[in-house]
């Protein structure tokens, strides 16, 4: 059965999507997802008039899906620093994912021609997180909002070291499968997070 309307869309975008990780931006057509998504260019245009526009339509798929798999950090604990350790923890078992640190390979690929689209696919990934983190801090752990911000910021650039280098340099290879919540404590050393966690709040966060 022919796809339409909105499932044709959301088809087109899972398929783009897969199409820019596989070959990147500027050598990925508009004729070849299309044909990638056995559908017709008139209709591909229908949806997405340009390709910049499909990428950023791609991009906004991205934030849903990774903010739904993010949630946000009160719903890991009812301890609000606890609920801080586990919701970066996610966040580094899912920069492993290789959805995701493809994803972040091709922002960075064409930060120079496609600068705004690089930015987006940072904000898909950190600005969002770091956001809802600091949102966290400052309703759970009673921070004022720049130190919380601050706090936020600081916390995920911790993090995410050495893990995120390693996998844009190739050294780690990215899981290809999604990473589950439960596998959690066993992927990523949580002990480690929350060594800085301590470090980065102020005891009455803590």
């Amino acid at each position: 059965m022919a796809r339409r309307g909105e499932a044709l869309r959301e088809h087109i975008l899972d398929t783009a999507k897969e199409a820019f990780l596989e070959d990147g931006f500027a050598r990925t057509s508009m004729d070849a997802i299309a044909a990638r998504a056995e559908t017709s260019k008139r209709s591909l245009y229908a949806h997405f008039p340009t390709k910049d526009a499909l990428f950023l339509a791609v991009v906004g798929r991205i934030r849903a899906l990774f903010g739904s798999r993010m949630r946000t950090p009160a719903e890991y604990s009812a301890e609000p620093s606890e609920a801080v350790v586990r919701y970066c923890g996610r966040f580094v078992q899912l920069l492993r994912w290789s959805s995701v640190a493809r994803m972040l390979r091709l922002g960075i690929a064409d930060t120079d021609r496609l600068p705004d689209l690089a930015a987006g696919l940072y904000d898909v990934v950190f600005g969002v997180t770091a956001g809802d983190l600091a949102s966290h801090l400052a309703t759970a752990a009673g921070l004022a909002p720049a130190e919380a911000e601050a706090a936020a910021n600081e916390l995920i650039g911790l993090v995410v070291h050495p893990t995120l280098p390693r996998l844009l340099f190739g050294v780690e290879p990215p899981v290809d499968e999604l990473p589950e919540e439960a596998t959690l404590a066993a992927d990523v050393d949580l002990a480690r997070i929350r060594r800085l966690v301590r470090m980065v709040l102020p005891p009455a966060a803590d």
